[in-house]
């Protein structure tokens, strides 16, 4: 018998850091051994509970997420370029040792039209967590059919993505180049044969340790979905060793602080926080008073959240996610007026903000989903429309790249390669589902 190759991890991911930092500049080094571990953790998927995604976004244009997506792309397991297949597709193309998706221009997939997109981000909701398979019934052989979610994703776009989305990624905002920063042309024909070649032996090195990797229960520096996110790449960095373990975990502590640092936190987080400052000392508030000063703060968002701002009953409602509710309440002039009392927001205050003068810490639990997620904020035209729902959002493929034809085979036993079965291309055009799928329609394919 042949023996396997001693791979030196360490090696392999100092090498896969060089290469990243030849064509990109990324934010910080953080960043960028963040992303090299993401990339290494998508050749060993199978051993994964959780799959993290990483969200590569940026202000404007021509800040290098696209290109970062790039050598993504030619490092990564699989991977599979969509920006505009039907969902039916994408599901269709995940197995039980799933490709790498890979989705560029994830802005306009989340943006204002966004309600139509709810299919494609439940599968990328679902998709973070093993075992959570969407349900479709098949008319043709009258039985409800399992297929699978789970898989890896890179999601490339301007702005922040949803924050269901983001709770579950490793976050890397992108930023133009200053004057003299400079990196290398990447030229596909010329430079991706060696990226393919190092993503092979990184596959390679990790592939015949899946069982280990599988097993592996490393110290986390974070909790909650934080640390199901980050445990496959810290678990990748124990395994390559070197300085690499220390470098994940000041990467995943970081980041994380980072993110939950973006505009304080979720938009009923925000809410929490303002109410907070606006009562102050006060022990309780009147509802019109509390929505006064909260449409009175030119830098917050309530005052562009209708033609009026915020309202006492939108207020309401924002609040009773939180299980606050206003009621009769006596001041100390002994007038009385509906309103709020201190006491009613101490919880939520505990749970779900930073301690006054202190920034999030990167183990808090997770935020509840923003608004920017369900909320339609007023445009300053006319009422917020719904947006229709009759079909999903559609991709389109990224661009001349064409994904490696080799994804491995689910029945793979773990003690050799898997095997390499041919996966037909995928294409928006003439893609059916099953009858409880919804299928484009040819307007939906023409724009």
């Amino acid at each position: 018998m042949t023996p396997q190759p001693a791979w030196p991890g360490d090696a392999l991911l100092d090498e896969l850091h060089d290469a990243l930092t030849r064509y990109v500049i990324l934010p910080s080094t953080h960043a960028t051994n963040a992303v090299v571990l993401w990339i290494a953790a998508t050749h060993a998927q199978p051993a994964w509970a959780h799959a993290p995604r990483l969200v590569i976004r940026a202000p404007e244009k021509r800040c290098g997420k696209s290109r970062l997506l790039d050598v993504v792309e030619a490092t990564s397991h699989d991977p599979f370029l969509t920006v505009n297949a039907s969902t039916a597709a994408v599901y269709r193309s995940i197995t039980d040792d799933p490709p790498t998706m890979l989705v560029d221009e994830a802005d306009t997939i989340f943006g204002t039209n966004a309600e139509a997109n709810e299919d494609l981000r439940g599968l990328l909701n679902a998709g973070h967590q093993r075992n959570r398979p969407a349900k479709r019934y098949d008319a043709a052989t009258n039985r409800v059919e399992s297929i699978p979610t789970f898989a890896m994703a890179a999601l490339a776009g301007i702005g922040t993505m949803p924050d269901t989305i983001e709770d579950r990624a490793v976050i890397v905002r992108m930023r133009r180049r200053a004057p003299g920063e400079s990196v290398l042309p990447y030229r596909h024909r010329r430079d991706r044969s060696a990226l393919l070649e190092l993503a092979e032996q990184i596959g390679s090195w990790l592939r015949a340790d899946l069982s280990v990797l599988e097993r592996a229960t490393p110290s986390m520096p974070i909790e909650d979905r934080a640390a199901d996110t980050w445990e496959p790449l810290i678990v990748v960095a124990d395994h390559a060793g070197g300085d690499w373990p220390d470098r994940a975990r000041q990467a995943a502590l970081a980041l994380i602080a980072e993110a939950q640092g973006d505009n304080e936190g979720t938009l009923r987080t925000r809410l929490l926080i303002d109410c907070r400052t606006i009562f102050g000392e006060q022990t309780e508030i009147s509802s019109s008073d509390l929505i006064r000063a909260l449409n009175a703060d030119p830098e917050s968002p309530w005052r562009d959240y209708g033609a009026n701002g915020l309202t006492q009953a939108r207020l309401a409602k924002l609040l009773a996610e939180f299980d606050i509710k206003s009621g009769n309440v006596r001041f100390p002039d002994g007038s009385q007026a509906k309103g709020y009392r201190r006491a009613d927001f101490a919880d939520a205050w505990t749970r779900y903000c930073p301690p006054e003068g202190e920034p999030s810490q990167p183990s808090q639990a997770s935020q509840p989903r923003s608004a920017r997620d369900t909320l339609t904020l007023w445009d300053g035209s006319s009422r917020p429309n719904t947006p229709a729902r009759d079909s999903p959002e559609q991709f389109v493929d990224l661009d001349e790249h064409e994904p490696p034809d080799h994804p491995a085979d689910p029945s793979w036993d773990g003690s050799s390669r898997p095997t390499e079965p041919s996966r037909p291309s995928l294409t928006s055009i003439g893609t059916l589902g099953t009858a409880g799928t919804a299928t484009p329609s040819d307007t939906d394919n023409a724009a």
